[in-house]
């Protein structure tokens, strides 16, 4: 048959190294999923859009590439809001291609097209890097390249384009894409503020470094480490910074940002270096961070320098700062601050063995470079400041806090990961993605999902009842989860915290996917920032 614009959206993704595409098809967007099922792609087929968004955010971060995301208008296009709120907040590269009502009806006269929005480009604008509507085939290849470049480029995250019916219907009109290009553009530092960064850290007695998501994104953990070892600095990671530095290196404060006595390391450094991230609400002990000495930021996302906190601002990408800022510094002694032993003793002082054992459990069982991805539950919560992500990366969904992240990113990880990959939901979070327990089987994604079953809405639970002495709308009624697993044709099993460990490992150790169900009633350790708010 004829090309059509859809062939162009395929061709173009294939011409710019696109592998596998991630959605769920609409009636206006057949002409586009006519077209994938023609291409040399792989299309992984979710149950909601929602779900699809997440799977395409797991499988960007998993390999760093941009990753397509194909969806219909309307209804479907709106239901990936959340997921892209998720990718926009950890700087996800997504690429979003929505279909759009015919060109005729564009422009907000509401002819009575299905679907229709009057303008479905704004849902967007403020979500995503970019959005763009193409209202011809001939758009189409030079749409596709500068929204991948974009997506691509520092600060990486998503993109949107939409395109009507009638353009991914009609004929391509131009030559079959060969030779698109979508070069990322370099965001380098300047020379000037790097000259005064290494004067400031050089003169600094107690310098500090502070890790964020941006060096894991950036693929900035050599320089790190070399820069760390030359200065003798302490390096504390971020939530979202997990990877960035080794957990058991000697110069390593791990990442207990919801600590005092972390917050009190970062607050005494005469310099503290931050590195890929905002100081956000989580990276601040929840704004009662109360720095003493300078700052110097190296931050890709323009908006977030100097949001939260005065710096020597560097708007550059982690790896090209660091790179940089090496050969400005000397070799000197190393200053590690006891912090660890602190954190430890405070945790043996609370009633936590049950908790710390079973993330234990966990960690023994997932293998060390398989990734794992944690919904908004107690245990997530656990992992951000105690897990040890080893050889593989810990994503969560942290980003903009959403529920129902893990599952469905997971099997975006899992559907080129060669391995295992680990979900952790607790039952609430568990019940958004249910229904990926059928993208699951039909495409035998090796993802095994551990469900800590609570009851409720655990982490609200302790948020209310700290709050306000009672809960409400937190409790839930819950399925069997072993048997809606096994229904789907996927093995699972109930265990304890005692039998954890081994089960979890049997379930990583088969192929496809696996259902673990923990039935336990798991409590944070007592915060240390409620006092200083």
């Amino acid at each position: 048959m004829s090309r059509t614009g859809g062939d162009l959206v395929v061709e173009s993704l294939v011409a710019l190294g696109a592998r596998n595409v991630f959605g769920l098809p609409g009636q206006h967007a057949l002409g586009l999923f006519h077209a994938l099922h023609r291409s040399s792609l792989r299309y992984f087929g979710s149950r909601t859009e929602v779900n699809a968004a997440f799977a395409a955010d797991g499988h960007a971060r998993t390999t760093g590439e941009v990753t397509p995301l194909l969806v219909s208008t309307g209804p479907g296009a709106l239901q990936t809001l959340a997921g892209l709120q998720e990718a926009a907040a950890s700087s996800v590269p997504v690429l979003g291609i929505s279909s759009q009502i015919p060109s005729a009806g564009l422009g907000g006269a509401r002819r009575g097209y299905l679907h229709e929005l009057p303008d479905q480009q704004a849902s967007f604008r403020d979500v995503v890097k970019h959005t763009r509507v193409v209202r011809a085939a001939s758009q189409i290849p030079s749409a596709i390249a500068e929204a991948w470049r974009i997506a691509a480029s520092a600060p990486t995250g998503p993109v949107w384009l939409e395109i009507p019916q009638d353009v991914l219907l009609g004929p391509a009109g131009v030559p079959v894409v060969t030779g698109l290009s979508a070069a990322p553009v370099p965001l380098a530092p300047r020379a000037e503020l790097l000259a005064e960064a290494a004067k400031l850290l050089q003169e600094a007695q107690r310098p500090v470094i502070l890790a964020g998501g941006g060096v894991v994104r950036g693929g900035a953990q050599p320089q790190l480490l070399e820069l760390a070892g030359k200065l003798g600095s302490p390096v504390v990671s971020t939530f979202g910074g997990k990877g960035a530095f080794p957990w058991e290196h000697e110069l390593s404060l791990q990442s207990w940002m919801e600590d005092r006595h972390t917050t009190d390391v970062l607050r005494d450094a005469d310099v503290l270096l931050v590195v890929g991230s905002g100081l956000g609400e989580l990276s601040s002990n929840y704004r009662t961070f109360r720095p003493r000495g300078r700052i110097v930021q190296i931050e890709a996302d323009l908006g977030k320098l100097e949001a939260n906190h005065g710096a020597l601002g560097i708007h550059a990408d982690a790896r090209l700062a660091l790179r940089a800022l090496i050969p400005l510094v000397r070799q000197r002694d190393a200053v590690v601050p006891d912090l660890l032993t602190k954190v430890r003793d405070r945790l043996d002082s609370q009633d936590l063995a049950v908790e710390r054992d079973v993330l234990a459990g966990v960690r023994d069982a997932l293998p060390d470079d398989a990734p794992s991805f944690w919904d908004m539950t107690i245990l997530a919560y656990w992992a951000w400041s105690a897990w040890d992500p080893r050889q593989a990366a810990m994503h969560t969904a942290q980003g903009a806090g959403g529920l129902g992240y893990a599952y469905p990113a997971a099997l975006g990880a899992a559907s080129t990961v060669d391995g295992p990959v680990l979900a952790v939901s607790g039952d609430g979070g568990a019940m958004y993605g249910l229904s990926e327990l059928a993208t699951a089987t039909q495409y035998d994604l090796d993802v095994t999902w551990l469900i800590v079953d609570d009851g409720g809405y655990g982490i609200l639970r302790e948020y209310m009842a700290g709050a306000f002495g009672e809960t409400n709308g937190t409790e839930l009624t819950r399925p069997d989860f072993v048997a809606l697993a096994e229904s789907f044709g996927v093995p699972a099993v109930r265990t304890t915290p005692d039998r954890l460990r081994a089960d979890l490992a049997e379930a990583l150790a088969g192929r496809g996917p696996a259902v673990v169900v923990l039935p336990a009633l798991l409590r944070m350790f007592a915060p240390t920032h409620l006092e200083q708010r």
